[in-house]
């Protein structure tokens, strides 16, 4: 057998092709990788900055480029940030902004499904039973009044003219009502 086989340069710290270090064209992809990051961390609002496991130099570095306004200016301290980003710890970085990015659309669908119940709730009387089936808690006169309070609002937006105002205040406060209801 031979000694010089494949599996003995995978152990010795080469990779595949002979080299002992990343490639430069990694080293240039890690280190455009790196600027992205920074510039997502310059677009945040300084209370997300703060939640963030940054380095003091780095967090100003981030604040220095927030407030930066010329354009040569701004370009040279995002790079900075993006230098300084070599020492940060990146993937616990990424992975919370993945959870506020994502947090969000989880959000949005919530708000959606509740936009459809009240929907639901106008439109058919069968809906607030299932609703309190599910809900046995509920205030059911509360819930019905509002109801009742934003079929007629409805119904009075129906035979508005065009440019008139339509209201919507017992249609805010039924979402409301199911928004504290479901939390």
């Amino acid at each position: 057998m031979n000694s010089n086989s494949q599996e003995d340069s995978v152990d010795d710290g080469y990779d595949e092709n002979g080299y002992d270090r990343p490639s430069k064209s990694q080293v240039k992809r890690d280190m455009h990788a790196l600027l992205d990051l920074g510039k997502q961390l310059i677009a945040l609002s300084p209370e997300r900055l703060k939640q963030l496991p940054l380095e003091e130099r780095l967090y100003e570095a981030i604040r220095m480029a927030q407030r930066t306004t010329g354009r040569e200016g701004l370009r040279r301290q995002v790079h900075f940030v993006g230098k300084l980003m070599r020492d940060a710890p990146a993937d616990v970085i990424r992975k919370q902004l993945d959870v506020w990015e994502n947090g969000s659309r989880e959000e949005t669908a919530a708000m959606h499904r509740l936009e459809g119940l009240r929907d639901r709730l106008l439109d058919d009387d069968d809906a607030l039973t299932r609703l309190l089936s599910l809900n046995p808690q509920a205030d059911v006169q509360q819930l019905r009044t509002l109801i009742r309070a934003a079929r007629k609002e409805k119904l009075a937006n129906a035979s508005l003219l065009q440019g008139q105002e339509p209201q919507k205040k017992h249609y805010r406060a039924l979402f409301q009502a199911l928004k504290t209801l479901t939390l």
